[in-house]
């Protein structure tokens, strides 16, 4: 229940998309908010619309391909013979059945000595579940099937879904108020395109890298928000003891130091991060482990 791969698989594939395309159509000189009178602000709006909405959605396509590239997912055979196997495909199967999933999510295992897991995909259609070989090492049957209950959650609740839109939202703002600050900097708003061009796609990209590092932290409180939602339907179709002891086992493991061949930068994938406090807990995917147990407790 620690790879959280859809928040960070996400927010990097965004950035990049986000970076290609301005760079891209900067080459060609796609730019219909450039006229002889300079930056022509309401064509820029919509431009960023279109765009930074696109380059969300690109991003959310391409989640689930990109989660098995990077963390080396291999999806399980349904006609597998492999009895720790089956059962897995079994607890994805019935939870998916009482959470009434339209389709089975591609469930998958992949080599990692972390207790890990996560969710990702488009639609509840086209989603993934994986865990790692660490988690079906050190958890118990009825901690894996709640840690399983929290990420299909994730799914029902279409949590990919309106990140993108947020995502969206966001990134178009940042390339609208890259824009704007850039050509204000670089005197391109005021029509003199002769040698401002190249310091106003400069002036740009900065800009937007600045702003995207900032909008990320809206991403964030999202994601915090929404585990918390997610513990909750874990709980409703797992059973709130299973879902609270799949968290408790999680807390003993979290914050140990053990050998992985993922980047720490990989730790916003994770269903749990070691804790966090003060500023740190802005750029935090999840809220403390101790505040989610004790959220379930209470309820």
């Amino acid at each position: 229940m620690q790879f959280f791969k859809r928040i960070f698989l996400f927010l990097i594939i965004n950035v990049l998309v986000l970076t290609m395309v301005s760079i891209v159509l900067s080459i060609f000189h796609v730019e219909p908010y450039i006229s002889q009178y300079g930056i022509q602000y309401k064509d820029l709006l919509i431009f960023c619309l279109v765009w930074g909405m696109g380059g969300a959605f690109i991003s959310l396509a391409l989640s689930r391909i990109m989660a098995k590239w990077m963390m080396g997912v291999k999806v399980i055979d349904p006609k597998t013979n492999d009895a720790r196997l089956k059962g897995l495909l079994d607890t994805v199967h019935n939870l998916s059945q009482k959470a009434r999933l339209p389709e089975m999510p591609e469930v998958g295992v992949y080599n990692s000595v972390e207790v890990n897991a996560f969710a990702t995909g488009p639609t509840q259609r086209r989603s993934l579940v994986a865990v790692s070989s660490g988690l079906l090492d050190k958890m118990s049957k009825d901690e894996v099937e709640g840690v399983l209950a929290h990420e299909i959650t994730h799914i029902t609740n279409g949590d990919m879904v309106t990140m993108t839109l947020l995502q969206g939202v966001i990134n178009a703002f940042v390339m609208f108020l890259a824009r704007v600050l850039a050509a204000i900097l670089s005197g391109f708003n005021k029509g003199d395109k002769k040698g401002s061009y190249g310091s106003f796609m400069l002036f740009t990209i900065i800009f937007q890298m600045v702003f995207m590092v900032l909008g990320s932290l809206v991403v964030f409180w999202y994601s915090r928000k929404r585990e918390y939602a997610a513990d909750k339907g874990g709980a409703h179709l797992a059973g709130k003891e299973k879902m609270i002891a799949a968290l408790e086992k999680l807390k003993i493991f979290v914050n140990r130091k053990v050998p992985t061949a993922h980047k720490e930068s990989l730790e916003t994938f994770k269903i749990s991060t070691p804790s966090k406090s003060g500023w740190a807990l802005l750029f935090a995917s999840h809220p403390p482990l101790e505040m989610r147990i004790q959220e379930l407790k209470n309820r």
